[in-house]
């Protein structure tokens, strides 16, 4: 039997090749329109939920101006919808976008366009600023300087200047050439948002009103218009959705450096979510890298979370293929990322020791026990045993302050030396205290907290870089803390997502000492036309470096 010809396997090979680059390359286009079908979808449902609040907003609107404010409670209603209505016309904005962005990978999707009302034009007696981008002297069609001068294109953009507005006119000059009657001018410049309303001042001003002072968009309006700007709560909502879908790249930087790192910081706090008819419970997660306590170099990262309830499939889902040390409360959710089977190997746990002696300064905290016992006329109670436990404690925080910002060899070696033997004291007079009380003393409780997961408190002994308490991720969630009574709640789930994402942003801003509002406002005034590979100059590091670097030239 005659051998087969090399050539005509190679030839054949090729063409198995080429039947299979060719599957390929139609499977990747169905996905792209699958992908573009359903952004499609939500887009058109975002719109739509947002034109029913924005029908049940102008209804209760027209029937309190009817019939008047009738209560206290109606005025609630009302600006409970104007914050529903903020949060889905985001939805629907952001979605629009994200829609066009699937559909310009395809050929055959048709992205979702919202009929959106007439744009008005910005009051006259707002002062105007002209700048001009002169137009070509050579037509770049022939290079004729044979050129005629036709009306230009004008955009008016508002901006945010200190103490006050004003409307940037950028005109672009239009020029026809006699020879070729070709009709050339300069492209128009790039806009953060689309229509080209607002710049980057304003904008950013709006979101750190909105989510860095927490400063509900309806408050901002008001505002605004008493300044003689009189905007809808539509129009800054609508901005509000653009700028997120502007920034995410920014935030997935963020995210990659912070899950880079080989420790965080763990924590969650409540947020009410407007459901119907009620609020529910859900929750921002945070997860800060902050390796400046044992003198890492890198710098300081806080990335926030949002979900409808506080299962513990979510921080899972964060940390998926996080292998590195978790400091964290002791929160039964984060159980399953200690536990054999996790990744490669079981995340380190770091349990906070100021948690476990809040347990024992409650016993001895005066102030809360008068509050507690104020409507029980029962007189406080100091007790000497959690006393005890805290003056060891204290002792164990007071070597962790001479510590601090030392090398993470240093700081190990100072607490085998000075911190096990008063851990090993402790860990002795727990286990001689509880064995005198019965199971319900509160004493008693407080010392099972601690024996309940005894090594995950003493893990700092064997590694440098553990600290002490959670306190860092904690600080992160104070802002949060202080929103909630400002905004009262989130609106949607996506309102939550976009408001952990902004968290991130400004959160991190001010762990790395730089002004959020200059930061975010030259963020967006970049963002667009910086190259792909240079985006981490926006990081708040490299900026706060940057803006340094050229103060010093300057001064030289």
């Amino acid at each position: 039997m005659a051998a087969s010809d090399p050539s005509d396997e190679l030839v054949q090979l090729r063409a198995e090749v080429a039947v299979v680059r060719e599957r390929a390359e139609q499977a990747q286009v169905k996905l792209f329109v699958a992908e573009a079908e359903v952004a499609k979808v939500w887009a058109i449902n975002a719109d739509l939920l947002a034109r029913n609040a924005h029908l049940e907003l102008m209804n209760e609107t027209m029937r309190r101006d009817k019939y008047g404010a009738s209560s206290e409670r109606s005025r609630r209603l009302l600006g409970q919808l104007e914050l529903t209505f903020e949060e889905l016309e985001a939805n629907a904005s952001e979605a629009e976008l994200l829609g066009q962005i699937a559909a310009d990978k395809t050929s055959t999707v048709a992205a979702f366009t919202r009929k959106r009302s007439t744009r008005r034009d910005f009051p006259a007696d707002v002062p105007r600023e002209k700048v001009v981008i002169p137009a070509p002297e050579l037509c770049p069609c022939c290079g004729s300087d044979d050129l005629s001068h036709l009306p230009p294109a004008i955009t008016e953009t508002l901006e945010r200047v200190p103490a006050r507005h004003k409307v940037i006119q950028t005109v672009r000059e239009k020029v026809s050439c006699r020879k070729c009657e070709k009709i050339s001018q300069p492209p128009a410049p790039f806009h953060v948002t689309p229509r080209g309303m607002f710049g980057p001042h304003f904008l950013a001003n709006l979101a750190f009103q909105k989510y860095g002072l927490h400063q509900p968009l309806n408050s901002q309006r008001d505002r605004l218009e008493a300044e003689g700007i009189p905007l809808s709560l539509s129009t800054l909502a609508d901005q509000i959705g653009a700028i997120c879908v502007a920034v995410k790249p920014l935030f997935l930087l963020l995210e990659a450096h912070g899950l880079a790192a080989d420790r965080l910081h763990a924590d969650d706090t409540t947020v009410p979510l407007l459901a119907k008819l009620k609020t529910s419970v859900a929750r921002i997660w945070d997860y800060v890298r902050d390796d400046r306590p044992f003198g890492g170099p890198a710098p300081p990262v806080a990335l926030c979370y949002y979900s409808s309830d506080r299962r513990g499939e979510h921080p899972r889902a964060h940390l998926a293929g996080y292998t590195g040390i978790l400091q964290v409360d002791r929160y039964a959710g984060f159980n399953a990322l200690f536990a054999e089977g996790w990744a490669d190997k079981p995340m380190t746990r770091a349990n906070c020791w100021v948690h476990a002696r809040r347990e024992f300064f409650k016993l001895v905290d005066i102030r809360q026990q008068l509050k507690r016992n104020k409507k029980k006329g029962t007189a406080p109670l100091i007790s000497p045993l959690a006393t005890e436990a805290l003056e060891i404690i204290d002792r164990l925080f007071a070597i962790e302050r001479d510590i601090n910002g030392k090398p993470s060899a240093e700081r190990l070696a100072v607490r085998q030396e000075l911190s096990a033997p008063i851990v090993a004291e402790l860990e002795a007079w727990m286990h001689e205290t509880r064995s005198k009380l019965s199971r319900h003393d509160a004493v008693a409780k407080a010392i099972a907290y601690l024996q309940n997961d005894w090594a995950g408190f003493t893990t700092f002994l064997a590694d440098g870089r553990i600290c002490l308490s959670n306190n860092a991720a904690e600080r992160q969630l104070r802002s949060v803390a202080r929103g909630r009574k400002a905004w009262l709640f989130v609106g949607s789930d996506r309102g939550g997502q976009r408001a952990a994402m902004m968290f991130s942003l400004f959160g991190t801003a001010r762990l790395n000492d730089v002004d959020p509002l200059a930061w975010f406002t030259d963020v967006l005034a970049r963002i667009a036309d910086i190259p792909q590979n240079r985006l981490h100059e926006l990081l708040p590091w490299h900026w706060k470096a940057a803006q340094q670097q050229a103060a010093e030239e300057i001064a030289a």
